[in-house]
């Protein structure tokens, strides 16, 4: 087949890749892409990279039906919706043990895959832990502040994502990080979610438009919302920080087999938001007009910050880079994820790709990180993760050795996704309707 033909209405078929490279389609295991507005613009960009699966991070009970019926409506130019969650737990929603275990009950009844957290008590976050593996089903997602990673490992927590998020991972990496957490507990500073989530009304609260518009727009950069002393803090922590602790800890994930996805482009949309190329990213000018006012006003906000606290930041991303290598020298298994709604320049795959390599991956292992490594993750190593007689027929044809040069990995000429045949064409023409 041409780049330019469909598959015949034959059981088998061809695709003539003559002087191009196959690997298995890639994967997205941290997305928020069916929660955007307008969802088929991010899913056809994710298609253009290569992204043929991904798993889906927040659900609903909704979007749980919508799929059992096979009406989620995912255009062809799209990636296969591969894992999905129900509602993530939050305070508001899972106020103690007894909630947690009628809501993963509920939620494993409505189809879901796994179990996301967000922010939980302490003694409620252990038992949604076990209420998930008691019901055959994998829990991931983020840390409450009272919760150590190292806990959170030893727990049996399945997958931590954003290095835990909220920065507190320097604490279990600090010389002082007994204080530092000390501190951290007891500041008046903690995240919204910790103290206005118990209220009775809180979930009626967070379900309003005025809220859910308010939220949105804090985590196009949620380290605009730390206080003077939880910037103190972190750099405290990172001028602390102890290489043996570091050691210790990754060596707990390899230990328990506790997989990450690292999302450094989350991370570093975050921290090094002031870089000029964020301003020119291809991604700006697909912006909707309220997506793009939101996010030159979040930038700006960013730029506006003192010197010394975007230098902060800097390092805080520089130390993610290095953790990050020194769990894949350690051999904890890592995924690539972008935590992406298409509302932020940057939280692509392509540039995840370098964030690993940046981190010490080569260009082999950066390909599995998108391969292989999530089809163990998911149990589905016989079908998908490879190009061979068998595999579902997700597959992504190159222009570059993708063995010499992570770069190569994002050279994409076309794409089959379940047995579709799209040239790169194809899908960058359906970007440019959409952008219309």
């Amino acid at each position: 087949m041409t780049a330019n033909e469909r598959p015949p209405d034959f059981d088998e078929w061809a695709i003539d890749g003559r002087g191009r490279f196959a690997v298995p389609g890639y994967n997205n295991m941290h997305t928020h892409a069916l929660q955007s507005d307008g969802p088929d613009m991010p899913l056809a960009m994710m298609l253009s990279e290569g992204t043929t699966g991904m798993r889906q991070m927040a659900g609903s009970p909704d979007l749980l039906v919508a799929r059992a019926q096979s009406r989620l409506g995912v255009p062809l130019h799209a990636p296969t919706l591969l894992e999905m969650p129900g509602s993530p737990l939050m305070p508001f929603t899972a106020r103690s043990v007894t909630d947690v275990h009628r809501l993963i009950a509920d939620q494993k009844h409505q189809g879901a895959d796994f179990i996301k957290v967000i922010d939980l008590d302490r003694e409620v976050f252990f038992a949604a832990v076990d209420a998930a593996h008691d019901n055959t089903l994998r829990i991931a997602g983020h840390l409450p502040p009272s919760v150590t990673l190292e806990e959170a490992a030893d727990a049996g927590m399945d997958c931590i994502e954003h290095l835990g998020a909220g920065g507190r991972v320097w604490f279990e990496t600090s010389t002082d990080g007994a204080a530092l957490r000390t501190e951290a507990l007891n500041s008046d500073s903690s995240p919204t979610a910790g103290w206005l989530g118990h209220l009775p009304f809180a979930e009626q609260l967070f379900s309003t438009t005025f809220v859910q518009t308010r939220v949105k727009k804090m985590l196009l950069n949620p380290v605009l919302s730390d206080s003077t002393e939880a910037v103190s803090r972190l750099r405290r922590a990172i001028d602390t920080f102890d290489d043996d602790a570091a050691h210790r800890l990754v060596e707990t994930f390899a230990r328990q087999n506790t997989w990450h996805t690292p999302t450094l482009v989350r991370l570093r949309t975050q921290y090094r938001a002031d870089d000029p190329a964020y301003a020119t990213h291809p991604w700006v000018s697909l912006l909707r007009e309220n997506d793009r006012r939101d996010y030159d006003d979040t930038r700006q906000r960013f730029l506006d910050l003192p010197d010394a606290t975007r230098a902060t930041y800097h390092d805080c991303y520089d130390m993610s880079l290095r953790l990050v290598g020194m769990m894949h020298a350690a051999g904890v298994t890592l995924m690539t994820g972008t935590d992406g709604t298409g509302a932020t320049p940057g939280q692509d795959l392509a540039s995840e790709f370098r964030e690993l390599a940046a981190a010490g991956l080569g260009p082999l292992e950066v390909l599995r990180s998108a391969t292989t490594v999530p089809a163990s993750y998911l149990g589905r190593t016989g079908t998908m993760g490879a190009v061979d007689t068998g595999m579902s027929a997700n597959v992504v044809l190159l222009d570059a050795d993708p063995l010499t040069s992570v770069e190569h990995l994002t050279r994409v000429a076309a794409v089959v996704r379940d047995g579709h045949f799209i040239a790169g064409d194809e899908i960058r023409s359906v970007i440019d309707q959409l952008a219309q």
